[in-house]
């Protein structure tokens, strides 16, 4: 946990829904600056379905998400594109253009949304390849990287506008353990030298102890959270069995014959 860091990401009282189903039913935490912060869980219990309301992609059937003191739910026209520049997103597929160049993938949104002159956008894109390990691939297609390398693309992209907070929805789905381990570093790196807000979805284990600061933990049944505090918070001090579970790879309750 990172003491005196004051918040930064504040969800109040969402709930989310879904064809007439509640995924997630009133829940509240908040996020402080410049920690690296995890939304845990199992498979179905709304991880993703969480970060989408909180970078606007979603509306919440009631609740509010404060990015830096502004309201993405209710914020419209030039107040929403201004908290929306503050946001890069990661997400799960990497969501690369398969036609185009890494280079010109990572600079596309500077292209859409900047009025940057062709040679500094090309510079700008390729310093964040630089700063994700990738400087020498940028006339690259997609296809020609392996599968950790395109996920480094897709996180130099969600960067290239230089945002305060950074959204990444499970960035080790798919990969190897050593590749997972090395993405796992490169976002402690990232965080610690570039001092951004992190927002991370995982289920996986390693990656959680490897990178955060502070965890929250939902569970499907409940459609709530269920656990708050650091990775060595919820493994060894928990009163909730489900948690204990998950953190211990246990299919049974503590402590069961």
């Amino acid at each position: 946990m990172i003491a005196g860091k004051e918040p930064i990401i504040r969800v109040n009282n969402l709930t989310a829904v879904y064809d007439d189903t509640v995924i997630l039913d009133d829940i509240s935490f908040e996020v402080r600056r410049g920690e690296v912060f995890i939304i845990l869980g199992g498979s179905g219990c709304g991880k993703s379905t969480l970060l989408k309301h909180m970078i606007g992609l979603l509306a919440p059937a009631a609740g509010e998400v404060f990015i830096d003191g502004d309201n993405i739910v209710t914020a419209e026209g030039d107040s929403r594109q201004r908290i929306l520049k503050k946001i890069g997103v990661m997400f799960q597929t990497g969501a690369l253009f398969g036609s185009m160049t890494v280079l010109e993938n990572v600079r596309l949104e500077l292209e859409e949304f900047t009025d940057l002159p062709r040679e500094a956008a090309d510079l700008a894109a390729l310093m964040k390849l630089e700063l994700v390990g990738l400087g020498g691939f940028g006339n690259h297609i997609p296809a020609e990287l392996s599968g950790g390398m395109q996920k480094r693309v897709a996180i130099a992209r969600a960067m290239v506008m230089d945002p305060q907070f950074l959204f990444l929805d499970e960035p080790s789905s798919g990969l190897d353990p050593i590749t997972s381990a090395d993405l796992d570093q490169l976002i402690v790196n990232l965080a610690k030298s570039l001092k951004m807000t992190f927002v991370i979805v995982t289920h996986e284990l390693p990656s959680v102890y490897a990178v955060a600061d502070r965890v929250i933990m939902l569970e499907k049944q409940v459609k709530k959270i269920v656990a708050t505090g650091t990775p060595a918070q919820l493994r060894n001090s928990t009163d909730n069995p489900w948690v204990w579970q998950f953190f211990h790879r246990q299919i049974g309750p503590k402590n069961a014959d």
